[in-house]
């Protein structure tokens, strides 16, 4: 975890404003701050590029061309086009000032701590023999700044060594769905299905490739030239990607798909308005009676938090068995059994693929296979499952309707090579699938289930489908937002009847439907 840091001492520190000679100078550390954590022999001393003052005029500063105005930062600008916009305020506005004194105490701290011995600390300990350090630093240089200034400072630095850095802030608040980050200066998140530039920046793309390798590191995969592109996960399931140069021209761009720590229940989805409380009855049933369901949808749609919605109706005493690319699905049943895809090694060995995993699925006796994401030749797989006694299956796929969501089904059979008829491929999807959900983001940033829509069978070499539930949109509010209402399409009895009866829901499927008209 700290191995990469320790690289970084060698480097050159970066070059901040000198000061006059009749600066401070640096100073060992107190032996009282270094005792716990061994200090190297060779660097026993911090660095000695000393902390700026403030107010200097040779800080470096943003000036305008003579005679025009003052030039402001593009984050300023784009406040000033959008208009203030409070969720954007991620952290308070930092001076250069500021960052230069950080980079100055980082060095300062790396030249002084052992790596080695931090790393067998926990991250409590370690987080104390930090701030320690970081404090006896800041009053050797006679830093000037406030006692918040510096509380902030030490924790921003605690975080470098020990976190995410400047993600931190951002991973700790629930209302932001997606973080993304083009390179060290340029940091946006998802609010309220709306994309916000913040003011969070790194102090270079060096230190932001840190932070990806220590993020990919924890689930055994890494990123580097060699294999700049890596799909991996933190700790609390959110789904990372990272692809770094000389793939992304203008440094490491890593996006974040956070999840909430609050799992949404239907309820939710209703409190939202995502779903109607008749149409979430529907869906429950849906669940219920194990039908085979597939979750359609756009990027961002809610497919993923859909899908763990309605695994919330599994029977408690069913085995289930998910597969994921980024494990990041979470089942609250007592009995699953947790698949994660695995990238190939160095020498371009030992990969497992999501179709590796739904094969060996048939083998594990489960009642309910769980695809996180269908995107290959494993949809031939999930409907030999499904149409093969493991009723009650799911998966999501991108596709814009369900319509397409079918034709989507046929091609990527069709690109595994299986040399099917296609009068075959699709008798087997209408043998297998029972219902499609389409998930939608609309033009103001909400999410709605726009179809519920069920697959009849065949007619000819054509695919017959028929909504029960569909999302229409009646206009936009003062506000901009769109406004909307779900509806039932009049079908008293769908396919699924004789299912939901079996299960003993016939007459909750009908009270649910006869109330959504």
């Amino acid at each position: 975890m700290f191995g990469k840091r320790a690289a970084d001492v060698d480097e050159a520190p970066p070059k901040a404003p000198q000061a006059p000679p009749a600066a401070t100078t640096y100073a060992p550390p107190p032996e009282k701050a270094a005792a716990p954590i061994a200090t190297r022999p060779q660097r026993s001393e911090p660095s000695d590029a000393p902390v700026p003052a403030r107010g200097r005029s040779d800080l470096p500063k943003a000036t305008a061309p003579a005679g025009g105005p003052k030039a402001t930062t593009a984050f300023e600008q784009l406040q000033a086009a959008q208009g203030p916009a409070p969720a954007t305020q991620v952290v308070r506005e930092q001076s250069d000032y500021y960052h230069a004194t950080k980079t100055t105490i980082f060095n300062a701290l790396i030249n002084t701590i052992d790596l080695a011995q931090l790393a067998q600390l926990d991250l409590k300990a370690a987080a104390e023999e930090i701030r320690d350090i970081v404090a006896e630093l800041v009053a050797i240089k006679n830093v000037s700044m406030s006692i918040s200034e510096q509380e902030m400072l030490v924790q921003d630095i605690i975080n470098d060594v020990l976190g995410y850095g400047p993600l931190e802030p951002l991973l700790a608040r629930d209302d932001i769905a997606d973080i993304m980050v083009n390179g060290a200066s340029r940091v946006f998140i998802e609010v309220g299905g709306k994309v916000q530039l913040t003011n969070v920046r790194f102090r270079d793309n060096s230190q932001l490739m840190n932070i990806c390798q220590r993020i990919v590191s924890q689930v055994g995969r890494r990123v580097d030239e060699s294999s700049p592109i890596c799909d991996a996960r933190l700790p609390d399931g959110s789904r990372v990607n990272v692809i770094a140069p000389p793939l992304a021209l203008d440094g490491p761009t890593l996006t974040i798909r956070k999840f909430r720590k609050d799992k949404l229940t239907m309820k939710d989805l209703v409190k939202y308005d995502s779903i109607t409380p008749e149409g979430a009855r529907v869906l429950g049933v849906i669940g219920a009676c194990r039908c085979n369901i597939l979750i359609s949808g756009g990027t961002g749609s809610g497919k993923t938090t859909l899908l763990n919605t309605l695994t919330a109706f599994i029977d408690p005493t069913e085995r289930v068995v998910t597969c994921e690319d980024a494990a990041e699905l979470q089942l609250q049943q007592p009995h699953v059994v947790r698949l994660e895809t695995r990238p190939p090694n160095l020498e371009g060995q030992g990969q497992i693929t999501m179709r590796d995993l739904v094969k060996n699925c048939l083998r594990m006796r489960p009642e309910r296979i769980i695809v996180g994401e269908v995107r290959g030749p494993e949809a031939f797989d999930l409907l030999q499952a499904m149409n093969t006694g493991h009723d009650g299956s799911m998966g999501t796929l991108h596709a814009n309707s369900p319509r397409e969501a079918v034709g989507r089904l046929e091609s990527m059979i069709t690109m595994g090579g299986y040399g099917l008829p296609s009068r075959t491929i699709r008798e087997m999807i209408v043998g297998s699938i029972d219902v499609i959900i389409q998930a939608a983001r609309l033009r103001d940033g909400s999410r709605r289930i726009t179809h519920v829509t069920e697959v009849l069978g065949l007619e000819g070499d054509v695919i017959i489908t028929q909504d029960l539930l569909v999302y229409e949109i009646t206009g936009e509010d003062a506000e901009g937002r769109v406004v909307g209402r779900h509806r039932s399409t009049g079908i008293a009895r769908p396919r699924f009847w004789d299912r939901a009866r079996y299960y003993g829901l016939e007459r909750e499927l009908a009270e649910a439907l006869d109330a959504a008209e």
